[in-house]
């Protein structure tokens, strides 16, 4: 495994396949598709900025790089994707095998170039979009978060508030001595240039006769903008004053029925906002929404309190009548969000469903953070948003208007991007027919992030057989360069590129390099983003199915055994653990929809699209540690045996960090041993999974919940329901102080019986 995170913390890259099936057909009987789990702008401290332009290859734009073949007598260059012999211009005339520039350095196949130092930076712009359809604790609670937010913005980021309910209310900032508010119906579509008309934006300066009106540049006074859009420390005042005297939405709501929540109008109404203002540049729409949308396009259920929220059911028999309506509406409003330029983040803080299965797509798209809570109260909300304006050592590094490209050898076709990013539409003769994800395009627009934001590239060979095996290729290298164009969040436009090479191999006798070369996390989380976006776009798909299916031919192309003797089954060390974690993956909450909402779902699934391989792979398979006085913190198997009486266990689902207490550890604490001077050991051995877990949830963005239980008590479930059922009620009693699961699921030992048995059929 180490040599793969080497990799990773050279480029940011992880592959579940690192010597690469080099033909069609030996690809798809791989499996897993040939693909590549990469973060574009992970921070490496090692890594050179330079302050210049990129050489470019005339023929296709890809940048020069360690693995470029130069001749340095002639000044020439050629360009490993499509052989084109290129010129250095005059500033590189003193090069040489001695004196290389930065970008040809074997060790730099990740550089980033900053030539952006005569530009004037543009401000970051922030929108805060509110619901105050709450209770008044709830609005309480959003209230003081949102003060000590404004407290951590950068001083000259510019800042506007909307706050909706059965009517958007856009607030003027700019004029504090008297607070004015300007009035949208909920129910009513507005359109850009309704908005600049109601909003006066005109009064001044006659509106112009043609053209996009878009900002200082095109038609709009600045004066006229500041009313809505001020610096932060400008208007601090003016703000909190707003915010202190914000109320519960007034309208009555009758007894049998849901209040008049606008929220799809209130966030369109910000889009046309900002695309009016500040195209172009790096702004947010920050949503805080406190219950289900009612009013408007994008409405999820009607007022009457008769009508249920939809869920996964009605979803699957397609009877939920406001779904696909409202998810058109979102889609509307990303592709209008997206050639802004501009973001959309949601905090969603109800115990009923907001609608994120919704406003999923716009929030995706646009390369949004998303932060789902059971109240504004609780600390997965008010942490999160703190660390979204955090700065130090876990700031999130938000970066916004980036372009992603990417270039490959001429036998790799893209066939798109799972992950948080839109298509360009840029068809080129990169991209596949076949269409995964956001696909048909050789660039991507990412409107936001961040130093973890991850993508999933997944690719397709397309070179034929060889026929005649005695002809060796030239070269048995394909090679892959990411360019990411993006405003570092310090302002400053940067473009980062990452080239990488990788062997490929076709032809009898390949098992052994392709074993060599297998990254079983990587593949595991390819997987995983594979079976939700299948989930989600394939009609009448079985998760389960697709996924023992893909199990069982990998272990019969990649075991060894006799046939149909399933005692002779072995799989390499490459290989061991992936049926493991794709035993976990069909019981996690990815695949299995039972017990969650739509949007609980559709949460897990943007944040696993988002997310890293090391922290994907907690997600699919959670890590636990035992705390006992007989050894220090070890790991323990993620198993019903590992629970025992005199054991803590620490459980960490990614989603959320469980402290576990034994029922003899439970009965101690409970008796108050931890506070006597003689049992000091105890004390500690409490506070060590505590101190763990805090340092779990202070390097996690968002927040995860922490659940401290007790063996036998009703939150135990949190660590039960990820546990290997092998010890469940109807079979042998469990150890002493053990546990069994209440479930009729297969245990592990089971389920890898039956793969063995049909692995070698």
């Amino acid at each position: 495994m180490s040599e793969f995170l080497d990799l990773e913390s050279q480029d940011g890259v992880r592959m579940p396949w690192n010597v690469i099936p080099g033909t069609k057909q030996e690809s798809t009987n791989s499996v897993v598709p040939v693909s590549a789990i990469y973060t574009p702008i992970k921070p490496f401290p090692s890594m050179p900025v330079l302050p210049y332009a990129p050489l470019r290859c005339r023929t296709c734009r890809s940048v020069l790089n360690p693995f470029s073949t130069v001749d340095y007598a002639a000044k020439i260059w050629i360009c490993p994707f499509c052989f084109t012999r290129n010129h250095f211009p005059p500033h590189y005339a003193s090069i040489s095998d001695e004196n290389l520039p930065a970008e040809l350095f074997p060790q730099y196949t990740t550089i980033e170039y900053d030539s952006s130092l005569e530009k004037p930076t543009t401000p970051p712009v922030f929108i805060f979009v509110v619901d105050t359809c709450m209770i008044e604790e709830e609005l309480s609670f959003l209230k003081s978060a949102l003060s000590q937010a404004l407290g951590l913005l950068p001083d000259h980021s510019l800042v506007g508030l909307i706050t909706f309910g059965t009517f958007v209310h856009v607030h003027e900032l700019g004029f504090s001595s008297v607070p004015k508010t300007y009035i949208f119906k909920g129910s009513k579509e507005v359109n850009k240039d309704q908005l600049l008309e109601q909003m006066s934006f005109f009064l001044k300066k006659p509106k112009p006769t043609t053209g996009v009106i878009a900002g200082p540049r095109d038609g709009l006074s600045t004066e006229s903008i500041a009313r809505f859009l001020l610096p932060a420390s400008d208007c601090e005042f003016a703000l909190n004053s707003v915010l202190e005297e914000l109320q519960k939405d007034p309208w009555p709501v009758p007894a049998d029925q849901r209040a008049a929540r606008c929220t799809s109008t209130a966030l369109s109404v910000a889009a046309s906002l900002l695309g009016a203002c500040v195209p172009g540049s790096g702004a947010r729409i920050m949503a805080f929404i406190g219950g289900p949308s009612t009013e408007g396009q994008g409405a999820i259920v009607s007022k009457n309190l008769s009508e249920p929220i939809r869920s996964h059911k009605d979803l699957d028999k397609d009877s939920a009548p406001h779904f696909h309506k409202a998810v058109k509406f979102f889609e509307g409003l990303s592709k209008q969000l997206v050639h802004q330029g501009h973001v959309l983040d949601l905090f969603a803080c109800a115990l009923d469903q907001v609608g994120i299965a919704e406003i999923k797509i716009a929030v995706e798209r646009t390369g949004g953070l998303v932060v789902l809570a059971e109240s504004f109260g609780h600390s997965v909300f008010k942490d999160s948003l703190k660390r979204v304006f955090q700065s130090g050592d876990y700031e999130l590094g938000l970066s916004s208007n980036g372009i992603f490209e990417i270039n490959c050898s001429k036998d790799v076709k893209v066939q798109g991007i799972i992950g948080p990013c839109a298509s360009l539409e840029k068809k080129g003769p990169l991209s596949s027919d076949t269409v995964v994800g956001q696909g048909s395009t050789s660039a991507w627009k990412m409107c936001g992030l961040d130093k973890a934001t991850s993508l999933c590239l997944i690719f397709e060979i397309v070179k034929k057989e060889i026929p005649d095996a005695t002809v060796q290729p030239t070269s048995n290298q394909f090679y892959f360069q990411f360019l990411t164009y993006y405003q570092h969040s310090s302002g400053q436009m940067r473009l980062r590129v990452t080239t990488l090479s990788r062997r490929w191999v076709a032809g009898p006798g390949i098992l052994q390099d392709l074993i060599a070369g297998f990254d079983q996390e990587a593949a595991a989380v390819v997987m995983a983003r594979l079976v939700s976006f299948k989930m989600e776009t394939e009609a009448e798909f079985d998760p389960i199915r697709w996924l023992d299916k893909s199990l069982i031919r990998m272990c019969a192309r990649f075991g060894d055994y006799q046939k149909d003797s399933p005692s002779s089954f072995s799989l390499s060390p490459r290989f061991s653990i992936f049926p493991q974690f794709m035993f976990h993956l069909r019981r996690s909450q990815f695949v299995q929809v039972f017990n969650n909402s739509p949007d609980e779902t559709a949460y897990f699934r943007m944040i696993l699209n988002r997310e890293n391989v090391a922290n994907s792979v907690v997600m699919i398979q959670p890590s636990l540690i035992s705390y006992s006085f007989h050894s220090g913190p070890e790991p323990a198997l993620l198993d019903v045996a590992a629970i025992a009486a005199d054991r803590i266990l620490l459980l960490d689902a990614y989603f959320t960090v469980v402290i576990f207490h034994g029922s003899t550890i439970a009965q101690w604490r409970k008796a108050g041993y931890q506070d006597l001077p003689e049992h000091q050991a105890f004390a500690q051995l409490l506070q060590a999974p505590r101190d763990d877990g805090d340092q779990i949830i202070k390097e996690r963005f968002p927040v995860p919940r922490l659940v401290i239980c007790d063996q036998h008590g009703s939150q135990a479930r949190f660590l039960l329901a990820k546990l290997n059922p092998s010890a469940t009620y109807n079979n042998e009693a469990p150890l002493p102080g053990g546990d069994v699961i209440f479930t009729d699921d297969v245990g592990f030992e089971v389920f890898l019986d039956h793969l063995q048995r049909l692995a070698v059929q």
